[in-house]
């Protein structure tokens, strides 16, 4: 099927990634466009003056909107059981994440409600969170395991997501958190626990069944040092998984120059980051991904995102959409706080949650631009320009969602 999707008052190419530099802050916007689709690939796009005369088989009117890229959520915990409403009102009354956590609370609390919940269950939670992400432009979303924080508890989580990504629109890239904290059967003992979640048996499992492609560690207080983490992500790696790290979040560990050593896909968060580790990201094909709803919901300082962009670096966002520490499960939102808190531009808003991200998940090559050859993953937004859609906070443009040529929303 050959698709024209004309009357664009506005499409912003966004170039595959990661992009840096000039590209990241003026994307390629074509004004009163054109885009050709054939099967599931982008095969022409520009000017609509330019467009060929056909014949095709169908043609989509954009009403004079704005085309973009499908969005790309590249951190997220989508894939949890129960809820910690009790915990966001102890922040309230200021205790801290790290209190919550050492006294049983935080990441504890969602590992028990999901070993409690069978498979079935845990998609059933976890399958609307994914159905409104669409809703909002998401096509592509990263969804790691580590609630679960045994084995069996892990792998089924892994299997959830692959049920997920079979029944949902969106497609789902599965990370293997399975060092995210300390279960409370292994306390005081961390090495006997990444002995048994970096088991052979567990790690051939993950590989045979195709159940993950990266694998990530907390590196924090409270969760993985240092050395455990390097642990951890060297046995997934000899596995065939690639490394990703939630660094620097609440202190400097030395998580993201880890990262950059392990040839790491990402490392995420970076509230404590600093000029060295700026530096040791530069030239690393390690992207930096920046999670600003998550500084948002725990009243916590911000990430640089500024300084990292300055430095020439390809910062991505995401949301971290989880129980405990961040429950947007909006992007566009995200990209509002961005916009807001962290002095990001629109344009630089939408290539971090596009081309970038993509590069964070290892999908640049496919995913996240408007180019030839590209898969068609395409919004239609009821907006003239991509400027209004961070200004617009809260408000939903998104009218067509379009997931390899293949409409799956339409408002």
């Amino acid at each position: 099927m050959k698709t024209l999707i004309d009357n664009i008052a506005q499409l912003v190419a966004v170039p595959p990634g990661p992009v840096a530099g000039r590209a990241f802050k003026a994307p390629l916007v074509i004004e009163n466009a054109a885009i050709i689709v054939e099967h599931d690939k982008i095969i022409g796009f520009g000017p609509s003056v330019d467009a060929p005369a056909g014949p095709f088989d169908r043609t989509i009117d954009a009403g004079g909107g704005t085309v973009v890229p499908g969005l790309v959520d590249c951190h997220t915990h989508v894939v949890f059981a129960g809820s910690r409403e009790d915990e966001f009102v102890r922040r309230i009354e200021g205790a801290s994440y790290i209190e919550i956590l050492e006294a049983g609370g935080g990441i504890k609390n969602s590992v028990r409600s999901l070993r409690d919940a069978g498979l079935d269950d845990l998609i059933q939670q976890s399958r609307p969170r994914l159905d409104r992400m669409l809703e909002w432009g998401v096509t592509t979303v990263e969804a790691k395991s580590g609630y679960g924080l045994t084995p069996e508890d892990e792998i089924k989580t892994l299997r959830a997501i692959r049920r997920l990504d079979g029944e949902t629109p969106i497609e789902l890239v599965p990370t293997f958190l399975g060092a995210h904290t300390i279960p409370p059967e292994f306390d005081g003992r961390p090495g006997e626990y990444l002995d048994a979640m970096t088991s052979p048996a567990v790690l051939e499992c993950i590989r045979e069944e195709g159940l993950a492609e990266f694998a990530d560690v907390f590196c924090e207080r409270g969760a993985f040092n240092l050395e455990q983490s390097r642990r951890f992500l060297t046995a997934c790696r000899d596995h065939g998984l690639t490394p990703k790290i939630h660094s620097e979040q609440i202190t400097n560990t030395g998580g993201t120059r880890l990262a950059v050593e392990l040839g790491a896909a990402s490392a995420d968060h970076l509230e404590f980051v600093d000029d060295e580790t700026i530096e040791a990201l530069r030239g690393s094909g390690t992207i930096p991904v920046v999670l600003p709803g998550c500084s948002f919901f725990l009243g916590s300082e911000p990430a640089p995102a500024r300084k990292l962009i300055e430095a020439g670096l390809p910062v991505a966002l995401a949301t971290d959409v989880n129980p405990g520490s961040c429950t947007i499960e909006s992007l566009p939102l995200i990209m509002s706080m961005a916009a807001t808190m962290l002095k990001m531009t629109p344009l630089e808003c939408l290539v971090a949650c596009t081309a970038n991200a993509a590069a964070a998940i290892r999908r640049a090559d496919r995913v996240g631009a408007i180019a030839e050859g590209y898969q068609a993953d395409l919004l239609i937004l009821d907006i003239p320009n991509v400027q209004r859609w961070a200004y617009q906070v809260g408000v939903n443009p998104a009218r067509i969602v379009m997931k390899r040529g293949r409409i799956v929303l339409e408002r």
